[in-house]
């Protein structure tokens, strides 16, 4: 069964973006991006949430044409393209580059996703991790936790009514100072 991802970025004290958020705080160099490239392109495909969505259809569908681009942007631009993606939108009405739009997140939709072949799921955006956590629908947390102090911004995880349990599976240290940290549920 294929197990969905919540990957994201933080900042030490926690936050996912600053307080007009902003994400210009990431340090992904050439080493992190590389990485991501490993480890997305093995995916099944990408769930986001609309904002997650429309901040990477702003920019991937042709950054490989930007001269600026680096070799990782430009190979993760077409990892992006070619990813099936579902976004899950109440108001979205279509989206291009070989993507669904979901109106809600179905327990059993999900569930049939994870019982089809192929690579992982990986899921994008706070809010929609927040819905998926709450259902328990998260098998692993890949939390990158960039040397920062932003003082204040969106919290990666919002308040909840109980406790999960996770394990610590491996942590990784990149070069710039970030650190991943992989956690299984």
């Amino acid at each position: 069964m294929r197990k969905i991802i919540h990957a994201m970025q933080v900042s030490l004290d926690g936050f996912m973006e600053g307080p007009n958020r902003e994400l210009d705080w990431h340090m992904v160099d050439d080493e992190l991006h590389s990485h991501f490239n490993e480890e997305l392109r093995t995916m099944g495909a990408f769930l986001d949430g609309r904002i997650t969505f429309e901040l990477m259809a702003g920019y991937w569908p042709t950054a490989d044409r930007d001269p600026a681009s680096t070799p990782p942007e430009v190979e993760f631009a077409g990892i992006w393209r070619e990813m099936p993606k579902i976004v899950y939108s109440r108001t979205l009405e279509r989206a291009d580059w070989n993507t669904t739009v979901a109106r809600e997140v179905v327990i059993e939709d999900v569930l049939a996703l994870k019982a089809q072949p192929g690579g992982d799921l990986a899921l994008g955006g706070a809010r929609l991790a927040d819905s998926f956590r709450r259902l328990g629908l998260i098998d692993e947390y890949w939390i990158y936790i960039h040397p920062v102090l932003l003082g204040q911004g969106t919290p990666l995880f919002k308040s909840a009514e109980s406790r999960t349990a996770l394990t610590l599976a491996e942590t990784r240290t990149f070069g710039n100072g970030v650190v991943r940290l992989r956690y299984t549920s």
